[in-house]
């Protein structure tokens, strides 16, 4: 199946101007036809994997979600961040650091703006809430790097002392980033919620593939909705 640029902007949930900028770094796999861009859905469906890039709205959706419904979705700004292994550092400025480094879909001058805002936050309280897990984020919203709310997901390659709340070393991230406090308040209640349920810190601490946890996401959701 062939796509348009304009399709596949929609389809990696990214501003048209970032598909074109990566069309001229060579980023993207494309084919020219008569002047035009053209994109294999299958090729790039590939593509958006090895890079963990999400590839989760249909070409062929003739409704589309309203902007609201899209901004407070749960697993779908679980499935648009992404899942990251093996991330490097042996504390919160070496392994966020990483983890920016890791988010190809936002473009370098931003990860450097975004770690900056981390660091900030990190400095006022440790955003480790125990049990392993940490949820670092902006203090305050980030419509400047990003336009619709993302929470990306990121295993450490080993514990690191994350200075959190209970004291004991953190294995996982969940990088929040939202362009509204409102947004923010409600992806934050259901990760929290998540999260202080015994059975699904077990299933995170065996690091499981993208398409477990996202599935375990969406069950949780669908229970809370």
């Amino acid at each position: 199946m062939k796509l348009t640029i304009e399709e596949v902007a929609r389809c990696l949930d990214v501003p048209l101007s970032t598909v074109e900028r990566w069309i001229r770094q060579g980023r993207i796999p494309i084919r020219k036809t008569g002047g035009k861009c053209v994109f294999q859905k299958e090729v790039l469906e590939v593509w958006a994997k090895t890079h963990h890039l999400p590839f989760a709205i249909s070409v062929e959706q003739n409704q589309e979600t309203s902007d609201e419904e899209k901004l407070i979705d749960f697993s779908h700004a679980m499935e648009r961040g992404g899942v990251f292994y093996n991330i490097k550092g042996n504390s919160p400025e070496t392994v966020l650091m990483s983890a920016v480094e890791m988010i190809f879909v936002i473009p370098e001058l931003k990860r450097k703006l975004l770690y900056q805002k981390l660091m900030e936050r990190e400095s006022m309280n440790s955003t480790g809430i125990g049990n392993g897990i940490a949820i670092p984020h902006p203090r305050t919203p980030s419509p400047d790097i990003i336009e619709k709310p993302v929470i990306f997901t990121f295993f450490t390659e080993q514990p690191i002392n994350y200075r959190a709340i209970d004291d004991q070393p953190v294995f996982m991230l969940f990088m929040l980033l939202s362009p509204s406090v409102k947004v923010h308040l409600h992806l934050l209640s259901r990760l929290a919620y998540c999260v202080r349920d015994n059975e699904f810190l077990e299933f995170l601490k065996t690091a499981p593939d993208e398409s477990e946890l996202l599935s375990r996401i969406k069950g949780v959701e669908k229970v809370l909705d």
